[in-house]
């Protein structure tokens, strides 16, 4: 099947919104993420008690942390959010391409961020600060890391959803599932301007 075909003639401009089980999915999800929303609040407060633990000789948040490198990060995953935006944008338009080509662009956006957490956490390794150097470190590395295997996770579910779409086209069985996944990243985006503030940009201050 064409990735230009819809399988339920013209959908509606919402398809995620045009069953019952759709909008259930939907509002399932936001509930969801609600849940999410309380365990990052969660790992938040860890780290905001213990980001001062240290300990003698260990590497300080002023000493690690290279703000151009987390910056760049920074302006790679906003990005995603903006494309996974365009695509949500043309599935409300039909226009099965252009949204299949903005959820791969999405998709290496958030490879090009994970690539630079990966080196970022290489790169404080070699400089002592391990996962188990101080309370600092672990929960530093607990936040930062469970939110990079959000991302991991989205990458994997929004690449299952492009090959999804591309057999079997879009109808409202795959646009719920696309508009959620496009909820999730949105959401991950979120949590990270929360990480760049709260973690690197207090943490470079002190």
């Amino acid at each position: 099947m064409s990735a230009h075909s819809h399988v339920d003639g013209q959908l509606p401009h919402e398809p995620e919104k045009a069953t019952l089980e759709g909008r259930n999915k939907v509002l399932g999800f936001w509930l969801f993420l609600g849940g999410e929303t309380v365990l990052f609040g969660t790992l938040f407060g860890a780290y905001l008690t213990l980001r001062h633990q240290v300990g003698d000789g260990n590497p300080t948040s002023q000493e690690l942390f290279d703000l151009t490198l987390v910056a760049i990060a920074t302006f790679i995953l906003l990005t995603s959010s903006l494309t996974s935006v365009f695509a949500i944008q043309a599935m409300h338009k039909n226009q099965v391409k252009a949204m299949l080509n903005w959820l791969i662009v999405t998709v290496l956006l958030g490879l090009g961020f994970l690539i630079l957490e990966i080196y970022e956490f290489l790169h404080y390794l070699h400089l002592g600060h391990g996962f188990t150097t101080s309370a600092f470190s672990s929960s530093f590395y607990t936040l930062v890391g469970f939110h990079g295997a959000h991302v991991a996770f989205g990458i994997f579910w929004i690449t299952l959803l492009i090959i999804q779409v591309f057999k079997r086209g879009l109808n409202t069985t795959t646009a719920p599932k696309v508009y959620v996944a496009g909820l999730y990243w949105h959401f991950i985006d979120v949590v990270w301007v929360f990480i760049f503030t709260v973690v690197y940009l207090m943490g470079k201050v002190g």
